[in-house]
């Protein structure tokens, strides 16, 4: 039976990301590992990026009732996820997407309160992030390795 391993990672809306980054950079020693000038999203990890890219997200849009962006769970194997996202189709759970992100694969989802929840594998690919590419989950292992980027 897959399952998780660990809390990879969460990512929160806020009201100001500059304001928000220095606060998790300056007070908790947070690393910037990325950055998106497109979306305004920072990524910040306390370790080694290639260890965890990251472990928070910052996203622009914060409003009432809008808080959680999402919340990452991070798998053992590829094999994990495959198998979380087979179990989401049987039992006809809303999955948002399924990407690779090249540094990590996973599958986007709901929960039963409608959060955004995310089953990922760590490639061990150093990409830049953002970054996301639309994958068939039920491809051979090697078909969705060879496309990770």
């Amino acid at each position: 039976m897959a399952q998780v391993s660990s809390l990879g990672h969460v990512g929160l809306y806020v009201h100001d990301v500059e304001r928000s980054k220095a606060f998790y950079r300056d007070i908790l020693g947070l690393k910037v590992s990325d950055e998106s000038e497109r979306s305004g999203a920072v990524f910040l990890t306390a370790k080694d990026r290639l260890d965890e890219h990251h472990e928070l997200m910052l996203v622009p849009g914060r409003r009432d009732g809008k808080v959680i962006q999402q919340i990452s769970f991070r798998c053992a194997s590829l094999a994990d996820v495959k198998e979380i996202y087979r179990l989401l189709v049987e039992r006809k759970v809303p999955i948002n997407r399924a990407v690779s992100h090249g540094n990590a694969v996973g599958v986007y989802f709901q929960d039963p309160d409608g959060n955004q929840v995310e089953a990922y594998w760590p490639t061990g690919v150093d990409w830049p992030q953002p970054f996301g590419k639309p994958i068939d989950l039920s491809a051979p292992d090697e078909v969705i390795l060879a496309n990770l980027t």
